[in-house]
């Protein structure tokens, strides 16, 4: 990850990121909200009490709100390679919960330090040798019986390609796929990882979104997410 990348976009992350998606027809916060009530829904499959979470990657916080209202008694922790991003995170949302800064190859956190570990578009900006490294280092801070959340671009939808291609903070990125996502997640401790498929259908064509969670199963979503249990 490259952090003075992510320290030179913070400031007009939220501007940059509102310009690329305006082909969907929706604003940055309806992404970040499908994302967590996809979350809420999981954790209440597993029956889990997610009274610590954690926003791996978490940037200038998109995902705040989104956290209060499906986890109002959690205890959220914000971490970011980039400082700025979270100074920016605080100064928008102040008392959000915990802001952490990664520095090196660690999550500075206590094993087992949290319910629910949870990731939004963050491993197409890391090495992909360093993939299953980061892998097991939330597997390390998430507590047994708890949850990883990773939402990621998918690379076999052209839309979602040429909105990567077009973003100036994706110039690093490379996708992964599904598949090897899981795969990966599976060589760093995590049990029974789930694809899903989501975002398919613009603003425009709204009115066919209920249809989407019958069609989790087919590759041309705009997004994925693995979901994965560590026991």
């Amino acid at each position: 990850m490259d952090l003075s990348e992510f320290d030179r976009f913070a400031d007009e992350y939220r501007d940059i990121h509102r310009a690329n998606i305006a082909i969907t027809g929706e604003a940055p916060e309806y992404f970040a909200n499908y994302k967590i009530d996809l979350l809420l829904a999981a954790a209440s499959a597993h029956d889990l009490d997610a009274r610590r979470i954690l926003d791996f990657g978490s940037g200038v916080g998109s995902s705040i709100p989104a956290f209060r209202r499906c986890f109002p008694a959690a205890r959220l922790t914000c971490a970011d390679v980039s400082q700025r991003s979270l100074d920016v995170a605080a100064l928008r949302f102040p008392g959000f919960g915990v802001g952490m800064r990664i520095a090196g190859s660690q999550v500075p956190a206590e094993d087992q330090a949290f319910d629910l570990s949870f990731s939004a578009c963050v491993f197409h900006h890391i090495a992909p040798e360093e993939h299953v490294s980061w892998l097991r280092e939330l597997h390390r801070v998430t507590r047994p019986g708890g949850l990883l959340s990773v939402f990621e671009h998918n690379p076999l939808n052209p839309l979602t390609r040429h909105a990567v291609n077009t973003c100036p903070f994706d110039v690093n990125a490379r996708l992964i796929g599904a598949g090897r996502l899981a795969r990966l997640c599976l060589q760093a401790g995590w049990r029974r990882p789930r694809v899903r498929y989501h975002l398919f259908f613009p603003r425009a064509m709204a009115a066919l979104r209920p249809l989407e969670r019958w069609l989790s199963f087919v590759p041309c979503g705009a997004q994925y997410s693995v979901a994965a249990e560590r026991h």
